[in-house]
């Protein structure tokens, strides 16, 4: 049994599972980054300096200042601000990974295309007993 878990281990499909998940797992915190650092700010800007992240609806009818406020004060709150800015780390991740893929596809070489089908062996019979035929 620890031989068959040492084969499994060490085939090539499951490194490259665990290297793809490290890679996604660094890529996924500089995308996090990226949102809230860069994007975000700019999104912040041209909607009137709206801070997304602190958007909230308390449903007990009260006003809070912020939403941190709001949960301490034991309330249910819609959020729908950090929900706006989940949607807008999804878009960007779609995208950046859309790039990454595109990028990779460059770099392959291209499928050499196949040649052109001839006969098959039944047609060139074929053709062999017509001409013994004549």
């Amino acid at each position: 049994m620890l031989k068959e878990f040492k084969n499994f281990i060490m085939t090539g499909n499951v490194i490259d599972f665990a290297v793809a998940v490290i890679m996604a797992t660094a890529l996924g915190a500089v995308i996090t980054g990226f949102v809230e650092n860069v994007a975000m700010p700019f999104v912040g800007y041209f909607s009137g300096g709206a801070d997304f992240a602190n958007m909230f609806t308390a449903m007990d009818g009260k006003e809070y200042a912020t939403l941190d406020a709001a949960r301490e004060a034991g309330g249910a709150v819609i959020a729908w601000g950090a929900w706006i800015n989940t949607i807008v780390n999804l878009l960007i991740v779609g995208l950046v990974m859309f790039m990454i893929v595109k990028a990779y596809n460059k770099t392959k070489a291209p499928e050499p295309e196949a040649a052109p089908a001839g006969p098959t062996a039944e047609e060139l019979l074929a053709e062999i007993r017509d001409a013994l035929k004549k």
